[in-house]
């Protein structure tokens, strides 16, 4: 056998290590590929979900960042007259109505709202005031899960011109009230001059007012307060006011009905020969957004 042949037969039939050795030399690569399995398969384990709780967290955080305290609301409405605390303050004629809202989820609270007037100048032609701007600011912290307290300030403004000698009907109270669910009472204490009669701070108003769902979406609504007045004038100007009627929300639209009544003296409360205090009836719808 030449060279060439012996090399041809050793290229076509190489020589191969005992069976042995061959089994030992795959056994252990076999086990080499088992254990980079494994640790791929470890790694994947652990890498996979952390990586996936991390995306979770930062969702939540950025969901939670972009959660404000801050609330802002508005509300506006139509009255066929604005009667505040039993009174008339349009003289028997419409009013327009609105206001903002800015509050905050520990219960602070703070707002405007504000209506067209026609009283100051009916009781007193010589002055010129047609708008009521109430500003005011308080807490609504929650005492349990039925009962929630109301602390705050409220000053009502009657932006004009008056004329000399007379008392401007701007009043400051302060307010604390009780809400359990369906009723609700709130005590009101004047500051200073109230509703323009001079000499009268220390007013109050206390107000009881029940809101219930009758039937079919519809609420009704039952209300008694009394305004107590001191000063030289605080009998004919104390009286009593009571109020009843119904609301029903129309796909955020709220239409309401009611009746009130005071036993408020002819001496305290006749403009233009009527008495601002007697029954009256209101037609309202409002929209909050």
């Amino acid at each position: 056998m030449n060279r060439k042949t012996q090399q041809e037969q050793q290229t076509r039939f190489p020589q191969h290590p005992p069976l042995g050795r061959r089994r030992l030399r795959n056994a252990h690569l076999a086990g080499l590929a088992t254990l980079a399995a494994a640790g791929a398969l470890l790694a994947i384990a652990v890498i996979a979900p952390a990586q996936a709780a991390e995306g979770t967290a930062a969702a939540e955080s950025a969901e939670i960042a972009n959660v404000s305290p801050l609330h802002l609301s508005g509300n506006l409405g139509v009255v066929s007259q604005y009667v505040f605390r039993g009174t008339t303050q349009t003289d028997k004629k419409p009013a327009l109505q609105g206001g903002f809202d800015l509050t905050h989820d520990n219960g602070l609270y703070a707002g405007i709202w504000m209506s067209n007037v026609s009283w100051i100048s009916d009781a007193n032609p010589a002055a010129s005031a047609g708008l009521e701007a109430d500003l005011y600011a308080g807490w609504k912290p929650a005492v349990s899960d039925w009962l929630n307290a109301d602390i705050g300030v409220l000053h009502y403004a009657y932006p004009g011109s008056y004329p000399g000698g007379m008392t401007k009907p701007d009043t400051t109270e302060i307010y604390a009230g009780l809400d359990a669910r369906w009723i609700a009472f709130k005590y009101s204490y004047s500051t200073g001059n109230t509703f323009g009669n001079a000499d009268t701070s220390g007013s109050s108003y206390a107000d009881l007012s029940v809101n219930h769902e009758l039937f079919a979406g519809i609420i009704g609504i039952a209300h008694i307060g009394r305004q107590r007045y001191t000063g030289p004038n605080s009998a004919a100007l104390s009286y009593t006011d009571w109020k009843l009627g119904v609301t029903r929300d129309f796909s955020g639209y709220v239409l309401g009905l009611a009746y009130t009544d005071t036993n408020a003296a002819d001496a305290g409360y006749t403009i233009r020969g009527k008495n601002i205090g007697s029954s009256q009836v209101v037609l309202s719808l409002n929209k909050a957004f």
